[in-house]
C-alpha cells in the first residue's frame, strides 16, 4: 500500500509530516511537545502518531535528527579542497561548526528530561555531513589538502579534526546544563586554526 499523504504536507507521507511538525515545534518552543500538541499541529488524531512510531521517544529522536540536519542546510556547504587558503578553510570550518552546535543547542536542552529520546538520538546515523560526522568531514577534506601537498605528509590529520571539532564543543556543550547565552569569543575561529596548523613548538631563534 502507497504511503498515505497529508494534503498540507505536499509530497511528504504522513509519518515524514508528523517528523518535521514535531522538528518544528521542538525548534520553536525550545522545549520538549506533547503527543496532543505534535497531533493538533499536525492535524490528526493523537492515536495517528502511534500508527507510525513505537513511541513517543522514537518521534521526537527522528524529529531531533531532523532538526539537526536542516540547521546544518542552512549554514551552506563546507570548504571545497584546493579552492582557498588551507588557513582560511580551517577557520571557515571552525566557524561553521561553532555555529551549528550553538544552533541545535535549545532543542538538546530542552530533551536532556527524557534521556531516552536522546539514546534513540544517537542509535540513528550521524545527522551531519551526510551521515559522517562534522569530525569525519573534516579529516576528510584534510587528507585532500594533504594530496595536494598544501599540509604536511606526516601530520595525524584525524587528531587535528578531533582538535578543531572538540573546540567547537568546549564553547558550546557547557551552556548544556547552564542554560546561559552561548558567547563566542572574538577571533576563536582563526585562533584555533592558528593554533592547529603552526603548533605551539618553540621555534628557533633567527
Amino acid at each position: 500500500m502507497a504511503p498515505r499523504k497529508v494534503a498540507a504536507a505536499g509530497d511528504q507521507t504522513l509519518r515524514e509530516h508528523l517528523i518535521t511538525t514535531a522538528e518544528r515545534l521542538l525548534a520553536r518552543r525550545g522545549a520538549t511537545p506533547t503527543v496532543r500538541e505534535i497531533a493538533q499541529e499536525a492535524g490528526v488524531a493523537t492515536g495517528v502518531l502511534y500508527n507510525h512510531f513505537a513511541d513517543k521517544e522514537d518521534l521526537l529522536a527522528l524529529a531531533l535528527h531532523t532538526h539537526v540536519r536542516s540547521v546544518e542546510a542552512t549554514l551552506g556547504a563546507p570548504p571545497e579542497p584546493g579552492a582557498d587558503a588551507v588557513e582560511s578553510a580551517l577557520t571557515a570550518f571552525v566557524e561553521r561548526g561553532l555555529a551549528l552546535h550553538e544552533a541545535i543547542l535549545p532543542a538538546f536542552t530542552a530533551l536532556l528530561a527524557q534521556p531516552e529520546v536522546l539514546v534513540r538520538f544517537r542509535a540513528l546515523t550521524n545527522p551531519t555531513a551526510d551521515g559522517r560526522g562534522l569530525r569525519q568531514e573534516l579529516a576528510d577534506f584534510l587528507r585532500a589538502e594533504q594530496s595536494l601537498g598544501r599540509i604536511d605528509a606526516a601530520a595525524d590529520l584525524d587528531a587535528a579534526a578531533t582538535m578543531i571539532i572538540g573546540a567547537c564543543h568546549e564553547v558550546v556543550l557547557p551552556h548544556l546544563y547552564g542554560g546561559t547565552e552561548v558567547v563566542v569569543p572574538d577571533g576563536l575561529a582563526a585562533t584555533v586554526t592558528r593554533t592547529v596548523l603552526h603548533g605551539i613548538g618553540s621555534r628557533p631563534a633567527t
